[in-house]
């Protein structure tokens, strides 16, 4: 067709080859052509969608016009209205008004800018590279009928030029995709590896602690009611005055044993749920520190934590138990508030206090803190500590991705070209 088109054609097409030249991405390539392609094709918007490489999605390019199809990052191509022609069913498509063409309005088409934007008149042209369909350049005009089959010539003829060079951006963009989630799938795993590395040696830590307690504490008194008993045996002074000591020492060895084994084992999130579980411990927290606090805790998850798998479940309780430890032990706070929130893709956990900040607390929570990032980190969390909103106290929040019950998710809108 070159061949035979005029001089002045010739010109437009070889301005089109040049200024695609240094573009390095697709929506400066479609941007720097446009006037050119004004010359040949008149139009209102212009776009060039790209076949993803699996071939099932795609993306807009346009200019003249922004609409809702440059907005979708990945749009199913089953839902296109030109799905026809890029699925290689048509060679080209040509219409005077696809406002009301059927062939653009079947069921699930996206075609809400062609109404919108009142795209009547448009010229459709595969682009191809090797024989295979990367996409479809378009034309469109506000006006009726002012293509004809001589402009769906120069479209493919402007779709031939662009070809090569979209293919190209294309592979490039999959190329830098590709390496962006090789290199963060090599720090996720290095961070994961770290993190298990710092939480065994946590629970390393934890297992000496309760080994500590049970040998200075525990293991102490119950050689001393030992030798105890073992006296009064000797002497035959078995009397209830005599037992009624031994008997107060006994259960105070059950109630520590009992405090060891709660602390190890969170028996009330085994049988009640996340939520009790840390209702419990921040009453049970609060309580024993001998101090006024008030504390609240707000659970807005609908039952949605009872649906978490049991390990993610006893990281968020440790991560919630730790934070409350740090806020009652460190903070001086006058109230605490947990809440648990939920949506359709995240659980959310805020454990929130009006003490002292982090770096005005008594004693270490380095420590802990690192432990309730780690925790976070190996059940694919986002973790974040700071300032409450209101400036004072600290904020401890949790971002876990999660997938909405059926029942509970709302109904999908319209979305793909």
């Amino acid at each position: 067709m070159l061949d035979t088109a005029p001089p002045a054609l010739v010109d437009h097409y070889l301005g089109i080859a040049r200024l695609l030249a240094g573009q390095l991405d697709f929506r400066s390539a479609i941007r720097a052509v446009a006037a050119e392609v004004g010359h040949i094709l008149p139009h209102d918007h212009l776009d060039v969608c790209i076949l993803m490489v699996d071939g099932k999605y795609h993306t807009a390019y346009e200019t003249g016009m922004n609409t809702a199809w440059s907005e979708l990052k990945a749009a199913p191509v089953a839902n296109s209205p030109i799905r026809s022609l890029l699925w290689g069913e048509v060679d080209y498509l040509l219409t005077d008004d696809a406002c009301e063409d059927p062939r653009f309005h079947f069921e699930g088409a996206f075609k809400r800018p062609i109404v919108e934007q009142s795209l009547r008149s448009r010229v459709h042209a595969p682009m191809k590279v090797r024989g295979e369909i990367i996409g479809a350049f378009s034309c469109s005009s506000t006006r009726r009928r002012i293509y004809t089959m001589e402009d769906v010539g120069h479209a493919r003829v402007i779709a031939d030029l662009l070809s090569p060079y979209f293919f190209a951006l294309r592979a490039a963009e999959q190329a830098q995709r590709s390496a962006i989630v090789e290199a963060e799938a090599r720090a996720r795993e290095e961070g994961l590896r770290q993190g298990a590395l710092k939480l065994t040696e946590a629970l390393e830590q934890e297992r000496q602690r309760i080994g500590m307690d049970l040998h200075d504490q525990t293991l102490a008194d119950l050689t001393r009611l030992a030798r105890r008993l073992e006296q009064l045996s000797r002497t035959g002074d078995i009397t209830t005055e005599a037992l009624e000591p031994l008997s107060r020492s006994l259960q105070h060895c059950m109630q520590d044993l009992r405090n060891i084994i709660e602390e190890a084992k969170p028996s009330v999130l085994q049988l009640f749920g996340l939520a009790q579980a840390v209702e419990n411990h921040l009453e049970r927290s609060v309580r024993d520190s001998g101090t006024t606090i008030a504390w609240e805790l707000a659970d807005e998850t609908d039952g949605a934590c009872d649906e978490l798998e049991p390990t993610v479940a006893v990281a968020l309780f440790r991560i919630a138990q730790e934070a409350i430890n740090n806020a009652v032990r460190h903070a001086r706070p006058s109230h605490i508030v947990v809440r648990l929130l939920c949506s359709e893709e995240q659980l959310s956990m805020e454990i929130v206090d009006d003490g002292a900040g982090i770096a005005k607390r008594r004693g270490r929570v380095g420590g802990g803190i690192d432990n309730m990032r780690t925790r976070a980190r190996l059940i694919s969390a986002r973790f974040a500590i700071g300032p409450d909103r209101g400036g004072g106290g600290t904020a401890v929040k949790l971002a876990l991705p999660f997938a909405a019950r059926p029942d509970a998710a709302a109904p999908r809108e319209e979305g793909a070209r």
